[in-house]
């Protein structure tokens, strides 16, 4: 299959780069900085460089034509604005939708945050609240979309370990949590299960909630 990973040099998306690219897919990242065109090389893809903040649907879709799926993986970092953060976390996430349709590509995945319903619980904190609501709101915007096949993926806390080629995996729903949760996932084991969730189109339409767990990512999908 080809891929493209908006957000492709983002911890995830490099991760998950050299496992699709080890299997054989062809790999393209999209990244904003021309730097970090030889990191998704070494990981085994090629790279586009478009920066999301301020591309057209055009150059968008450009980089998506022939595409089997597309997976945004992109993020406004931990110490962005509150208007980088509605920029990255929303906005893009509708343009590069807005571009998959043009283009023809159908299947569509997001890496989202297992907290999204939970902006508003006291002790959040200012900026993952914003955060969570550009996440939100992103997702809401993902709900409407009737021409795409989407998956949206929860993470937990995300952590650079090797993983463990295990997790929790649980089907999610469109309110979210309402309490905030802070379980751990390796960043390694969200890209098992995105490799999982891009072979398997009866997942399109589906919310997961993905956290560290004892269940293998292949059996876990299968749920």
């Amino acid at each position: 299959m080809k891929i493209v990973i908006a957000g492709g040099h983002g911890k995830i998306a490099l991760r998950l780069t050299r496992r699709l690219a080890e299997r054989g897919d062809s790999v393209v990242g999209i990244v904003r900085n021309p730097r970090h065109v030889d990191d998704v090389r070494r990981a085994g893809g090629e790279a586009v460089v478009l920066d999301l903040e301020h591309a057209t649907v055009d150059e968008v879709a450009a980089a998506l034509v022939g595409a089997d799926a597309v997976v945004f993986s992109a993020g406004s970092g931990n110490s962005a604005t509150a208007a980088r953060r509605d920029k990255m976390d929303r906005a893009a996430v509708v343009l590069v939708m807005d571009a998959a349709e043009q283009a023809g590509v159908r299947r569509f995945l997001h890496v989202s945050s297992i907290n999204v319903g939970s902006a508003d619980e006291r002790g959040i904190g200012e900026g993952y609240t914003v955060y969570l609501r550009a996440k939100r709101a992103a997702e809401e915007h993902i709900f409407t979309r009737d021409n795409l096949d989407w998956t949206v993926l929860r993470p937990g806390v995300l952590t650079d370990g090797p993983g463990d080629g295990t997790v929790e995996l649980t089907a999610g729903d469109r309110v979210g949590p309402r309490n905030a949760r802070f379980d751990q996932v390796a960043r390694e084991d969200v890209a098992a299960v995105l490799v999982a969730l891009i072979d398997r189109p009866e997942t399109a339409g589906r919310i997961y909630v993905v956290i560290g767990g004892g269940t293998p990512v292949e059996k876990a999908v299968e749920v």
